[in-house]
């Protein structure tokens, strides 16, 4: 019979197994017992370590500089100067409305960010769906590979073979005139359609993820029903099809317009005199002077308030209260 009146080991350092050679003895030092074996035993110290590494990269990389950044906004002068004190003024921001230089390339940027994420949706959302539901299940991964392999490369790289391709002597402009379309070259470079085309090609991938994860989960036999029900295809993509990729639609929106309204080397590269954006202000009043590092602040905190707002009333509108970031 089984001795019932042995009683249950203690939890504890003694529960450890017990390891030969030097791990063992590793294991058994008060160096270990008072460092790993407590985090071990702990569940207070463990929950501990796993929050406080998030929290300290999100406060000391994220919230830390954007506060700094605020506050820089409201200097009269940075960096601070011996023989000037640092006085506290709204004067920045009042520049920002009072001088039309500066409030049309940011309604430019809003404008460009917006019509930008429009294009990605309507051109991502079909290869999400082909790579989803068309290609069978065994071949999804591979072709979902293939679309991400021009991401491996950086982002300069892929702005300059955009250049290539769209220069006056591009492949574009070569396949156009040996085909007998065109007599000289098409200026593409240097235009708000090389600026879009080249930002498009770059956030694809923003848009592409979180649409093929939205759509891979809606289930294929809910399609077939609405079929043998007699809704037509646009019928099917219309109440069916979209309504369940919502999440993708909001979370992919998102992120591109964070994304485009912020992007800075592609304008610089691809842009000419005449689609200069706000980021391309901001860079300048940072590279200009000091004097002007409050302006700069100043103005990329009104670029980030109003960026957040447009994207959560956007996700309040769309998504509703339901949706999920993916």
């Amino acid at each position: 019979m089984l001795d019932t009146t042995t009683q249950p080991p203690s939890v504890g350092l003694s529960t450890v197994p017990r390891y030969a050679g030097w791990i063992g003895k590793a294991a058994r030092s008060g160096l270990y017992r008072h460092t790993i074996g407590l985090l071990v035993e702990s569940r207070r110290v463990r929950l501990a370590v796993l929050a406080g590494v998030p929290l300290f990269w999100i406060a000391m990389l994220h919230i830390g500089p954007i506060l700094q950044m605020a506050n820089i906004s409201l200097l009269a002068n940075y960096p601070p100067q011996p023989d000037k004190s640092s006085e506290y003024t709204l004067a920045n921001y009042a520049l920002f409305f009072s001088d039309r230089l500066y409030f049309l390339p940011f309604v430019r940027s809003l404008i460009f960010a917006a019509v930008v994420t429009v294009s990605t949706l309507v051109i991502v959302y079909p290869v999400a769906y082909y790579v989803a539901k068309i290609v069978q299940p065994k071949n999804r991964m591979r072709a979902l590979l293939l679309l991400l392999i021009p991401f491996w490369a950086g982002e300069l790289i892929r702005t300059f073979s955009v250049i290539m391709l769209l220069a006056n002597r591009g492949a574009l402009n070569v396949l156009l005139r040996e085909f007998g379309f065109i007599d000289r070259p098409i200026p593409m470079l240097y235009t708000f359609f090389s600026l879009s085309f080249g930002v498009i090609y770059l956030l694809a991938l923003y848009m592409l993820l979180p649409l093929y994860s939205a759509i891979e989960k809606i289930p294929t036999p809910l399609i077939q029903a609405a079929a043998d029900l007699g809704a037509g295809p646009w019928q099917r993509f219309r109440r069916v099809i979209l309504p369940l990729s919502k999440d993708g639609i909001v979370s992919g929106c998102s992120l591109v317009y964070l994304t485009a309204v912020g992007v800075f080397a592609a304008p610089l590269l691809l842009g000419g005199p005449n689609s200069v954006i706000f980021p391309e202000v901001i860079a300048t009043l940072f590279h200009g002077s000091n004097d002007k590092w409050p302006e700069g602040a100043a103005f990329s905190m009104i670029m980030l308030v109003v960026s957040l707002t447009t994207v959560g009333l956007f996700m309040r509108v769309v998504g509703g209260r339901s949706v999920r970031l993916m």
